[in-house]
């Protein structure tokens, strides 16, 4: 077998953009040298010279919603989105699905769903509901990357929100194996549930409906319990600011704290949102310009870790686009195939580096699901998991161009940068200007 090459002027290594050639064989890289290396007639070439060579992306938060709800999304449509996106390394999310990853049955199920149609590497996290904590040792045993539980209705009623109480029979195992516990962070407050005399169609009245106290309060719980259990605790999607200081805190102390936010809440601002829009719908919700200031500033400053999608879609009728009612819309955001333009477009408009995107999108979570010892760098050993990407060069975002199941995200019409020309899966080119040039190269990732 031939060994391959693949040679940039700007390869991101260690940090650095440098001129470098990084050679692969069987899966891995095997080397890097310095500048441009001459091929021979046993290795392969590939020279995408003043393009950025990058590690895979790896998103965190993925809903594929297959098996049972695949018209939602499947494996297919959703791994060929992550491919044309750079993304080589997703963790498919336990609800959504059915049956939901709540015992070993149903991730044995998941599993087998992914078979000929799995075209970027997955994981699985499995999931918290009351009354199943027996399953908790045994989804560990059989590679679950880590738990997620909601603190509110997920949306499905056959995900139930934890209370404190199961949390305190969970956590201690889960903390023994020192792996993960992600948390959808909202605690309920019964008289905001349902604010009277409000407009469905307004997003202001929806806004309202889920204010930052809810995550507040919910992130303070559980930073009470991860001191209490020194559980790794990983705040999914944050959207309040106000959290900030007590995240910020936490972490001082030293406790096993990790935090993301997603691209929706860094690229979009409620007062641009019109009334009637439920392609912006999601829970929490999208809040003020002052707030997306802050979030940025967290990120930058490293008290929020890294940013994930919560790739979440569903039927158009499930939106409500027609009727645009806030209070019967699915919440959720598809944008999984655009993770990386989106955020390196508002990045750009803050003179922030794309080494800094490189750590937000495939250093810090790879620490996140465990794999940081083989993916998401460029160094020797690790898999040649690699993304080409053509950082000043613009594209809008249209229906032709969307690989997801439904042609339905907020970010249609938006003019990004950052166009990724080529994909790279243990060191085969699967996606190619466009095109997908190998497919069902991904491999299941377990823990």
């Amino acid at each position: 077998m031939r060994a391959a090459a693949i040679h940039s002027n700007n390869t991101l290594i260690d940090g650095k953009l440098k001129n470098a050639t990084v050679f692969t064989s069987n899966g891995r890289i095997t080397s890097i040298e310095n500048g441009f290396i001459e091929p021979s007639a046993d290795i392969i070439l590939t020279d995408v010279q003043d393009k950025i060579l990058m590690a895979g992306l790896i998103d965190t938060h993925v809903h594929i919603n297959e098996p049972g709800r695949t018209n939602w999304e499947g494996f297919d449509t959703a791994t060929k989105s992550a491919i044309a996106g750079g993304v080589t390394s997703l963790v498919d999310m336990p609800l959504n699905s059915s049956p939901v990853t709540t015992s070993v049955t149903a991730f044995n199920q998941k599993k087998l769903a992914t078979q000929h149609q799995l075209h970027s590497n997955c994981g699985f996290w499995g999931g918290l509901v009351p009354g199943n904590e027996n399953e908790v040792e045994s989804l560990i045993a059989a590679g679950v990357l880590g738990f997620k539980a909601f603190l509110t209705h997920s949306g499905i009623d056959e995900f139930p929100n934890v209370a404190e109480a199961d949390l305190d029979k969970t956590m201690p195992a889960i903390a023994k194996h020192k792996m993960p516990l992600l948390v959808h962070c909202e605690l309920e407050s019964p008289l905001l549930s349902n604010l009277p005399g409000s407009n469905p169609q307004s997003y202001k009245s929806y806004l309202a409906s889920r204010p930052k106290e809810w995550e507040d309060n919910a992130i303070a719980l559980m930073i009470k319990l991860c001191e209490a259990y020194n559980c790794h605790v990983h705040i999914v999607h944050l959207a309040s600011a106000n959290s900030i200081e007590q995240i910020k805190k936490a972490k001082e102390k030293g406790l096993p704290l990790t935090v993301e936010t997603g691209q929706h809440y860094l690229y979009f601002n409620a007062e641009d949102i019109g009334d009637g829009q439920t392609q912006f719908k999601c829970a929490p919700p999208i809040r003020e310009k002052a707030n997306n200031v802050r979030l940025w500033r967290a990120l930058q400053e490293g008290i929020i870790d890294f940013v994930a999608t919560d790739h979440s879609p569903a039927l158009p009728e499930l939106k409500h686009l027609q009727s645009g009612d806030f209070t019967k819309a699915w919440g959720g955001i598809a944008s999984l195939q655009f993770a990386l333009p989106v955020l390196w477009t508002m990045a750009k408009k803050k003179n922030i580096s794309l080494t800094h995107i490189a750590r937000w999108l495939s250093e810090k979570p790879a620490i996140l699901t465990g794999t940081h010892n083989s993916k998401g760098s460029i160094a020797k050993g690790y898999d040649a998991d690699l993304t080409v990407l053509d950082a000043e060069k613009k594209f809008m975002v249209n229906e032709e161009l969307i690989q997801h199941k439904h042609k339905i995200t907020p970010y249609l019409g938006e003019e990004l940068f950052g166009v990724v020309e080529q994909t790279f899966l243990a060191g085969t080119k699967v996606f190619d200007k466009g095109i997908f040039s190998r497919l069902n190269q991904g491999k299941i990732i377990i823990r």
